[in-house]
């Protein structure tokens, strides 16, 4: 089994714990079921938000989802002029039979912009 990474986005609507919640667990989600993934197959996964969002960690949308044994980690993302506000990124770690080729990323909603080279 190959160790892969697998990279995701989505944009926030408002800086709020639950909006926050919502958002990160439906792209964590996508992220498992667009690869056929499972917890199991998770080794890291390390998180990024713009620095427009104070509202909570976007760890904890992971942890509500019964990922708990998991290493995570947050970070901020770089504060450039003229990015798109509020977005939660994310990069995991996971364990995967499948190509480089075949892993899919996941860019949610407004956040499809971020990443137009890749078929959503």
């Amino acid at each position: 089994m190959a160790v892969r990474a697998v990279r995701g986005a989505v944009q926030l609507d408002r800086d709020e714990a639950g909006h926050m919640d919502e958002r990160v667990g439906a792209l964590l989600t996508a992220v498992l079921e667009r690869n056929d993934l499972t917890a199991d197959d998770l080794i890291s996964i390390w998180f990024t938000a713009t620095p427009d969002l104070h509202s909570d960690f976007p760890a904890a949308a992971a942890r509500k989802l019964g990922i708990v044994d998991v290493p995570l980690i947050c970070a901020q993302e770089l504060d450039i002029e003229g990015a798109m506000p509020r977005v939660v990124r994310v990069l995991a770690h996971i364990e995967s039979d499948r190509p480089r080729a075949e892993i899919a990323h996941v860019y949610l909603g407004a956040a499809a912009a971020l990443r137009k080279d890749i078929a959503q």
